[in-house]
């Protein structure tokens, strides 16, 4: 009797021990879940407002004259940000227009040379040789006249050169150079930060790969601004797999795979920066949002 009661407590004593573990397991399951804000229903995704920049250098060598930027000023497409000394350069223009007019007067009178020693050689009042000889300076004269328009046109594109404008909206980053610094195509003088298209990049897990498409809609949010959130979408998934960044790396994902994704997100009051850490949040099961709305209401 003794030796078959301690085996049901034996018994019990192991179910017990399962429950316990089958709990604890549970539990775990249950933490790593919520600590991640990973269910059916969203998936939660970390990464950065991603880096991206552009060295701004004129496109001839002379000192400069302005500098029209400042650094953290927010500059649109097409806004002049400095300027080259152009004294020499608009002598060079004004040379080239007068070598033009020089070369096409010159054109002008040797093609109505060539036309009258065609006529008098027709009424058999001179050599043909002359006509000849006619024709050759005029084509001459006309090569001259190109020559002088290609040269007009490059003193010109010089002259044009001289200004530096934004190529895209940013925010000057850096302002290398001053005025009175000698400018050349090597050496920037802006470091433009853009700011359009934005996007957040982090990384997803192969197992959370499929639950991904481009164009769902998402959110972002950052410990900047507590509580408010930025309309997004999913805009890019890299097709292959990289090794999970330095950037993101832990102990315990260190030789994981992971697909890199881009997040695009609308920022209107411009309140996210560039290597800004970002929280994506994306509801799962959902129709892809359309371009034409995805910052419309911001």
């Amino acid at each position: 009797m003794t030796s078959r009661v301690k085996t049901v407590r034996k018994k019990i004593l192991l179910v017990l021990v399962a429950i316990v573990l089958l709990a604890a397991a549970g539990a775990t399951i249950w933490h790593l879940n919520s600590r991640n804000g990973n269910n059916a229903d969203k998936l939660v995704l970390y990464g950065n407002v991603d880096i991206r920049q552009v060295q701004l250098a004129f496109n001839g060598a002379e000192r400069i004259d302005r500098m029209l930027a400042s650094e953290g000023q927010q500059v649109k497409t097409g806004q002049l940000l400095a300027t080259l000394d152009t004294a020499t350069l608009q002598q060079k223009v004004h040379k080239a227009d007068a070598d033009v007019e020089v070369a096409r007067l010159a054109a002008a009178n040797a093609a109505h040379t060539y036309r009258r020693t065609r006529a008098l050689v027709a009424k058999h009042f001179v050599a043909q040789q002359q006509a000849d000889d006619a024709r050759t300076a005029s084509d001459a004269a006309q090569a001259k006249l190109q020559a002088a328009q290609a040269a007009q046109e490059l003193a010109n594109q010089a002259l044009a050169d001289a200004s530096l404008y934004a190529p895209t909206d940013g925010v000057i980053q850096d302002r290398i150079l001053q005025p009175g610094d000698m400018a050349t195509p090597q050496r920037p003088v802006y470091t433009l930060a853009l700011t359009s298209p934005l996007w957040v990049r982090t990384y997803v897990q192969e197992t959370d790969l499929g639950r991904l498409k481009p164009g769902m809609a998402a959110e972002i949010s950052t410990d900047s601004y507590p509580g408010k959130h930025y309309r997004a979408w999913i805009g890019y998934i890299s097709p292959s797999a990289e090794f999970t960044p330095k950037s993101v790396e832990t102990t315990e994902v260190r030789s994981s795979l992971v697909y890199q994704v881009r997040v695009f997100v609308c920022n209107p009051q411009n309140e996210l920066r560039q290597g800004m850490p970002a929280t994506v949040t994306v509801a799962l099961n959902q129709p892809p949002l359309p371009d034409a709305n995805r910052c419309a209401h911001d």
